[in-house]
C-alpha cells in the first residue's frame, strides 16, 4: 500500500511539473512493433488471429516484468521493489495528463482551438462533441483509462497489473489496434471491458460518496450498473447525473444569494461548467482513493 501511495503521488507530481518528461518517457512504440511482428508471423486461421490471440502479445512482457517484480521484492529492504513500482506506474499513467488537457479546453480562445484541445479526450479518429453531457462522459472515460484503471490493477497486482491494463488499452483502441486482425481486436476489447468493469463500479461508488448519493445510485441502477454486463456505460450515466445535480445546486445557491436571472447566473458562472464540475468530481474520487490507501498504510504501521 505504501508503494502504491508513493508511486501515485510521484506520477501525479511529475505529470504536472514535468509534462515534457512524461511525454518523452511514455512511449509504447516497442509494443506496436511487437504486435506488427506477431501479425507478420502468423497466417490466417492461426491462434493469433482468433479471439484469444491477444494473449500471445501480452504474456511475454507481463511474464518478464512479473519475474523482475518478484526478484526485486526483498532486496534493499524492499526499496528496489518500490523504485520499480514508481517507475512502472509513472510509465503506465496517462499517457497524457488529464488535468492539463482539460485546462487546455477551458483556456482555448476560439471554437477551432477548443475543438482541437477537446480531441485529446477522444480516441483517435472518433468524432468530437463539445456539448456538456459528451464532455462529462469524455472526462470520466479518460479518468478511467488514464488514472483509475492503472491504479486499481496496480493496487491488486503491482507493476504487472498496471502494465497489463495499459497494454490492454493500447490493444483495444487507437493506432495499434487498427493494425491487428478483427478477431484479435475483439478479444482485446473483451479483456479491456473485463478489466474496466470493477474499476468503473468502484468509481461510481466513490462518486456517490463524494457527491449526491441518491442521484448517483439512481442513475447507476437505471443504466444497468446492478447487472453483470461487462460494460461501463453506467459510469457515464452516473457522472452526468451527478454533475447535473451539482450544477442545479449551484444555480439554487446563486438564486438564494440574489442572482435570480439566468443571464446573471451565466455571467457569474465559469465557462464550460459541466467540464469544470466533471474534472472536480474526478479529482475528489482520486483523493478519496488515496485517503483510503493512506488509511491502510497507517493501519499497517500501527499493527
Amino acid at each position: 500500500m505504501a508503494t502504491t501511495l508513493i508511486a501515485v503521488i510521484v506520477a501525479l507530481v511529475l505529470g504536472h511539473v514535468a509534462p515534457s518528461l512524461a511525454a518523452s518517457v511514455r512511449h509504447y512504440a516497442w509494443y506496436g512493433n511487437w504486435l506488427r511482428w506477431l501479425d507478420s508471423r502468423f497466417p490466417e486461421g492461426s491462434f493469433w488471429r482468433g479471439r484469444y490471440g491477444i494473449a500471445l502479445a501480452l504474456l511475454p512482457p507481463l511474464v518478464a516484468l512479473g519475474l523482475f517484480q518478484l526478484a526485486l521484492d526483498k532486496p534493499l529492504l524492499g526499496l528496489a521493489g518500490l523504485l520499480l513500482g514508481v517507475v512502472v506506474l509513472f510509465y503506465t499513467w496517462g499517457p497524457r495528463d488529464l488535468d492539463l488537457d482539460v485546462d487546455a479546453i477551458v483556456e482555448a480562445r476560439d471554437p477551432v482551438a477548443r475543438r482541437e484541445a477537446a480531441a485529446r479526450l477522444w480516441p483517435e479518429g472518433a468524432g468530437v462533441s463539445l456539448d456538456g453531457s459528451s464532455m462529462v462522459d469524455a472526462v470520466f472515460r479518460n479518468g478511467l483509462r488514464r488514472w483509475f484503471g492503472v491504479l486499481f490493477w496496480f493496487l491488486l497486482l503491482g507493476p504487472v497489473g498496471a502494465l497489463l491494463y495499459r497494454l490492454a488499452v493500447l490493444s483495444a483502441e487507437g493506432e495499434y489496434a487498427r493494425t491487428l486482425p478483427a478477431e484479435t481486436v475483439a478479444g482485446a476489447r473483451g479483456l479491456l471491458a473485463l478489466l474496466d468493469w470493477p474499476v468503473a463500479q468502484l468509481m461510481t461508488l466513490s462518486m456517490a460518496l463524494v457527491g449526491n448519493f441518491d442521484t448517483v445510485l439512481g442513475a447507476w441502477r437505471d443504466a444497468g450498473g446492478a447487472s453483470f454486463r461487462l460494460d461501463a456505460d453506467f459510469l457515464g450515466a452516473a457522472a452526468r447525473a451527478s454533475v447535473k445535480s451539482e450544477l442545479a445546486e449551484e444555480a439554487m445557491e446563486y438564486a438564494e444569494s440574489g442572482v435570480a436571472t439566468s443571464t446573471a447566473i451565466m455571467a457569474t458562472a465559469p465557462e464550460l461548467p459541466e467540464l469544470r464540475d466533471a474534472m472536480s468530481l474526478v479529482w475528489r474520487i482520486l483523493l478519496l482513493w488515496l485517503a483510503v490507501i493512506a488509511l491502510f498504510v497507517i493501519a499497517g504501521w500501527v499493527a
